[in-house]
């Protein structure tokens, strides 16, 4: 029997995770690892493999040096053959690293954002394999589809 193909999922905090989670059921038949920013989210994916990063923005780019340096060994380690994220900022450096190593990636920008694109899905467009926003308009503004929403 063929072993599963890894997924690693990403998200940071609060709404971000929270989408991610709703969409598990997609992962069916992946050896799925997760990646947030809080050690009490492995309450809601037990026995899975689960990884941390600090947090980073836009208003904080010293932070970046700090999640490039601990996303990269979990890139190596997990080596997956694909990645999903439902952002923010702190997961660009997966989609970059992803980029580097051959491995497909979905950005699915935050629901919260029904007026324009967030600005870290800005970046993401140009870097993940295939993004999309959860709202039409967005979408249509931003040159990408529109799969409808998660929540």
């Amino acid at each position: 029997m063929a072993r599963k193909k890894r997924l690693l999922a990403l998200a940071s905090g609060g709404g971000h995770w929270i989408e991610l989670l709703r969409l598990r059921p997609a992962f069916e038949g992946w050896d799925v690892a997760y990646v947030s920013m809080f050690e009490n989210y492995t309450s809601s994916i037990p026995g899975a493999r689960y990884y941390t990063v600090p947090d980073a923005s836009r208003f904080d780019k010293l932070a970046f040096p700090k999640v490039f340096a601990r996303a990269l060994p979990i890139m190596l380690k997990e080596r997956p053959h694909a990645i999903v994220t439902t952002g923010s900022a702190p997961m660009l450096a997966f989609l970059m690293i992803a980029k580097l190593m051959g491995t497909k990636t979905l950005w699915i920008d935050s629901i919260a954002q029904a007026e324009e694109m967030s600005s870290s899905g800005k970046v993401a467009k140009k870097l993940a394999t295939k993004a999309v926003a959860q709202w039409p308009e967005v979408a249509k503004a931003e040159g990408l589809e529109c799969w409808g929403a998660v929540l």
